[in-house]
């Protein structure tokens, strides 16, 4: 089977990319070709109207889909929760210094000390009549947009009225910030790493300070698809589930930046990459270093569709009037969300011998998804 699915160059595509260069996929009979694309609306379009069969998405961006929000209903489904983190808050240089100054000695590395000290910057430069401070993130429903409005409510700034948020690709991230077009961003790794690396800025926070366990990207298709294509869906779950074990293995980390590397890839070096999948992040262009295991979270666990991420998800649309809260709209996103898809391919992924959850000393191994079978043989 052959299947056409859209990324943008992002590390957190590394299981998709995985799943087709590893030979995941081909291994259970599927042709999957990735079609690299700048703009999440690009994806959306493409996914929404069949010229994709999946794609690397947003995840709030997929719930927003399959809600009809700002565009037409099409119902999506989530077959691998592809990460979770690995998003960052990046300031130009003069912006950081003057959130420095504003916190007066303080440390800003607390979202609330650099909170309190934006609100005041904020403050200062309406007093002066200065235009107000710009920050870009990667689409209306992206993590991107609530960490920031997330963090920056909490510090009593109204974004809709202190400060214009604008959506930009993320690849235009840097361009935008070297052209004074913005004073900061959020988005996904490398790009934070690639301004710090060419000296445009500094990273403020990973955006796990602001919600340890944010949800990102996951792997999505149509409801469609998969109620018509089931067993291919589930080949491409079953591709992407031993891709995530391979991408989350500390040994494969190395030939995973080096494949995320290539030019039809992310096109970006592969020691910057390799910082992200490490946790090593350089935060300044003097070179200090944040670590922390989970600033990109690639794991299995993780990747099982999760209903309460759907959920807050839906929650932020919400709280920003972007969607209305009604049963209507909360089951939308459960059904998104569903893990109906993952839980089979996984299950059926199962070798001869391995631990069925139950662990019997005797009789056939426990088969949750066809109970008939499982007591016709175990009564013999």
């Amino acid at each position: 089977m052959r299947i056409r699915a859209g990324f943008i160059p992002l590390v957190d595509a590394a299981v998709l990319v995985a799943a087709a260069d590893q030979g995941f996929a081909a291994a259970e009979g599927i042709e999957l070709e990735l079609v690299r694309e700048v703009s999440w609306s690009n994806v959306r379009d493409k996914l929404s109207l069949g010229h994709f069969e999946a794609a690397h998405i947003l995840a709030p961006l997929a719930i927003a889909i399959s809600l009809g929000l700002d565009y037409p209903r099409v119902p999506l489904s989530i077959l691998v929760a592809l990460n979770q983190n690995g998003s960052s808050f990046l300031l130009g240089n003069e912006t950081f210094r003057a959130l420095e100054e504003e916190a007066g000695g303080e440390s800003i590395g607390d979202p609330l000390v650099s909170g309190a000290a934006l609100k005041r910057l904020v403050a200062a430069r309406a007093a002066r009549g200065d235009d107000q401070l710009v920050f870009a993130m990667t689409f209306p429903f992206s993590p991107h947009n609530y960490l920031l409005r997330y963090w920056m409510a909490a510090s009593g700034i109204n974004p809709d009225r202190d400060v214009r948020l604008i959506v930009m690709p993320p690849p235009y991230m840097v361009d935008a910030l070297s052209n004074g077009h913005v004073h900061g961003f959020c988005v996904g790794a490398p790009w934070p790493s690639v301004a710090v690396e060419v000296g445009m800025g500094r990273i403020l926070h990973f955006g796990s300070d602001i919600v340890a366990h944010s949800p990102e990207k996951v792997l999505a298709t149509r409801a469609s698809f998969v109620t018509e294509n089931r067993d291919g869906a589930l080949a491409l779950t079953r591709a992407l589930i031993r891709a995530t074990a391979w991408c989350a293995a500390p040994e494969n980390r190395m030939a995973l930046a080096h494949l995320l590397a290539a030019p039809d890839r992310l096109n970006v070096g592969a020691d910057l990459i390799l910082r992200s999948l490490e946790g090593r992040i350089r935060i300044d262009a003097q070179g200090s270093v944040r670590e922390y295991s989970r600033y990109m979270v690639l794991e299995s666990a993780a990747a099982r569709p999760d209903v309460r991420q759907a959920l807050w998800l839906y929650a932020q649309m919400v709280r920003w009037g972007q969607a209305r809260l009604d049963e209507a709209g909360r089951l939308a996103a459960r059904a998104c969300y569903d893990p109906g898809i993952h839980d089979i391919a996984r299950d059926s992924m199962a070798e001869p011998g391995t631990c069925d959850g139950i662990g019997a000393f005797s009789g056939p191994a426990f088969d949750p998804n066809d109970l008939p079978a499982y007591l016709a043989e175990i009564d013999r």
